[in-house]
């Protein structure tokens, strides 16, 4: 438990009980959200920093994930989730269902500590790049990190063809005009349900395996952060589904012919 990766485990534990006492005090459960996007490239970016920005891999680690962030950042922002009243609806339907007790219990263990944890882990990697720091970049460093910004483009170009349909979608209500349909169905989400979702999972794989090429080691404890991220992706992906299918029936149709993650041809 040494090197500059661990010595923010104080950080993260400060992190947590923030997010905890904000949830209290402004009923608002989504402060970890608001911080998604910046947890991870500020400890990947303090490891590189401890090494003076002097190791290309770490730097390039930190270039990365910044990048991650900085399009989840924009994305969210655009959407009003840094706003006063920006909490993610998923959580009032949380609320609903456990009632006021049990949903605190889920918030004092799963959305402040879990969360951040999990935020913690899937930066776990630049720990063991850091362990062999020094060694040059190779051809397969830089393979995945062409792959990394191929996905971040991808995952940027779904948020775009979503944003543009919910404002088309917003206008034409305003117009009194016939709506279409509830929910996108056209570009990357022919192929994919949640083809944003898709490639982030897979990003934080490919950062998982640039610390498994620099060590050797395919199979790490550092490994934990991408699974957890893939679990839960899993499990919001299903529950959000859940929600929407109650909402728009013909979502089910939709189910039948798209897949729900991983980009496929449409099921006829």
């Amino acid at each position: 438990m040494q090197g500059p990766f661990f010595e923010l485990l104080p950080v993260l534990g400060a992190i947590i009980a923030l997010c905890w006492i904000l949830s209290v005090i402004t009923h608002e459960c989504s402060w970890v959200d608001r911080i998604w996007s910046l947890t991870p490239p500020g400890f990947v970016t303090y490891v590189a920093y401890r090494e003076s920005f002097a190791d290309p891999r770490l730097d390039l680690m930190a270039v990365l994930v910044t990048l991650w962030g900085a399009r989840l950042t924009y994305n969210f922002g655009r959407k009003g989730g840094y706003g006063k009243g920006g909490e993610d609806y998923r959580w009032q339907v949380l609320r609903d269902r456990l009632g006021p007790v049990k949903f605190q219990i889920f918030n004092a263990t799963f959305i402040a500590p879990y969360q951040n944890v999990l935020l913690y882990l899937i930066a776990a990697p630049v720990h063991l790049a850091w362990l062999h720091r020094g060694q040059p970049l190779g051809a397969l460093d830089v393979g995945l990190a062409i792959l990394f910004l191929t996905l971040l483009a991808f995952e940027t170009l779904a948020d775009q063809q979503q944003w543009n349909f919910h404002l088309q979608k917003s206008a034409r209500k305003l117009r009194g005009e016939s709506i279409g349909d509830e929910f996108l169905t056209t570009g990357l989400f022919r192929y994919s349900r949640h083809p944003n979702y898709f490639c982030e999972i897979s990003q934080w794989w490919v950062f998982y395996a640039m610390a498994c090429v620099v060590s050797g080691r395919w199979i790490n404890w550092t490994i934990i952060g991408a699974v957890l991220l893939t679990l839960l992706f899993d499990g919001s992906t299903r529950f959000t589904e859940a929600i929407t299918r109650r909402k728009y029936p013909s979502y089910a149709d939709y189910q039948r012919t798209t897949s729900r993650l991983i980009p496929l041809p449409p099921r006829t």
